[in-house]
């Protein structure tokens, strides 16, 4: 790496890590700052589905072996494509053929949170300082430096790119306020289960939707890939999502994992189809958790004045519903914009992070208003952006 100040970055989720690769094969330094002890200090959450722009921005990034690699580690699902069904009377609903899915090869593509972030984080390791929550910055005459919850500060950095997620301090703090992020009230749960749990159901993806609640609709989506389903050192996992008011957290605490989750999730699904039933009945508790969630202004990502060595990605800019599986999709593209730009520039110069910005804008307020759109009609959310609160 060379002399110069490093890019300092704040959150070590899929857009920073990838950011992270970026620069470091253009030889430009950086610095992570991640608040968690470590990356197994929380559950990684849900499988991700990779959409062609998605794989694309990943590949462009990561060097020939590293995305050999990653592409190992994605599970390849085609058989009927997608599949929903009624959760009472175990009946298919309604089926999209594999093409309307896939990624590449005619399959569709996805991946476990933490074997893609495990991926991306090769190489980044010594450059991660863990425990620190960013909570702020300051510009100096030559540079910025990241404030910590526990009042300390980094090292000089040449510019500040703030990746740590939904509660991010950095976009609040950029934006001006105008970065906001919408509670739409919905809640999920995440859980997992053997392989032998899920071949009542096949090769593909489903969605199991329970329509019959008096307090609103409560869903799963699950993943099934034939290549993984006879190996019992494998586990699949399955997302439920709720209507407003369905799922409810205790103390609205969202650190809650293990029974508590696991528990709820039970009683939700105690009416469904006798072949839904080993999803739960064989969940691995300690794996269960709440999750909240959450939008970006539906409208799109707003403007700000633009500070030339503060900006944003992923989530921190534009957080999406899971309705649609297009936010990680979105995080990754931003890496690899980000990541190309300062490689041509050759680090920090003025006039990156307008481009950047200028260019994000673009594909991130149409990915974030198909998401709030199909989450309106799956989750049955509104947001009212003078009177939703914010997280």
């Amino acid at each position: 790496m060379s002399a110069a100040k490093p890019i300092l970055i704040s959150g070590g989720g899929l857009s920073s890590l990838l950011l992270a690769q970026s620069l470091r094969r253009s030889n430009i330094p950086f610095k992570i700052f991640e608040r968690d002890a470590s990356f197994t200090f929380r559950a990684q959450g849900y499988r991700l589905r990779l959409s062609t722009e998605g794989l694309e921005a990943i590949e462009s990034v990561l060097d020939s072996q590293t995305f050999q690699r990653f592409w190992d580690k994605c599970g390849k699902t085609g058989g009927n494509g997608f599949t929903a069904m009624d959760a009472i009377t175990g009946e298919e609903t309604e089926h999209t053929a594999p093409e309307a899915l896939s990624s590449r090869g005619g399959k569709i593509v996805g991946i476990a949170r933490g074997d893609m972030r495990k991926v991306f984080a090769e190489g980044c390791e010594e450059h991660i300082e863990w425990a620190k929550n960013v909570i702020g910055y300051e510009l100096t005459d030559s540079g910025v430096v990241a404030i910590f919850s526990d009042g300390s500060k980094s090292i000089e950095g040449s510019m500040l790119v703030g990746g740590e997620g939904i509660y991010s301090k950095v976009a609040k703090q950029v934006s001006g306020g105008r970065l906001k992020v919408y509670d739409t009230g919905a809640r999920g749960i995440h859980g997992q289960a053997p392989t032998s749990a899920f071949k009542g159901l096949g090769e593909g993806v489903f969605t199991v939707r329970d329509k019959t609640r008096p307090d609103g609709a409560v869903f799963i989506i699950t993943n099934v890939r034939p290549d993984q389903m006879d190996d019992p050192s494998v586990e699949f996992g399955w997302t439920m999502g709720g209507q407003p008011g369905v799922i409810q957290v205790p103390n609205d605490d969202y650190s809650i994992v293990g029974k508590q989750a696991a528990d709820i999730a039970k009683s939700l699904v105690k009416n469904w189809h006798p072949r839904f039933k080993p999803l739960f009945d064989e969940m691995i508790e300690s794996e269960a958790a709440f999750w909240k969630i959450t939008c970006s202004t539906p409208s799109g990502v707003p403007e700000w004045p633009n500070e030339p060595r503060v900006t944003v990605i992923g989530d921190a800019v534009h957080s999406m519903t899971p309705a649609g599986g297009i936010g990680a999709n979105t995080a990754v593209q931003d890496s690899a914009l980000l990541g190309k730009l300062l490689r041509e520039a050759g680090g920090y110069k003025p006039g990156v992070t307008a481009a950047y910005e200028q260019e994000m804008r673009i594909y991130a307020s149409k990915a974030v208003h198909q998401s709030y759109t199909t989450a309106v009609s799956s989750f049955g959310v509104k947001i009212d952006e003078a009177t939703s609160a914010t997280v």
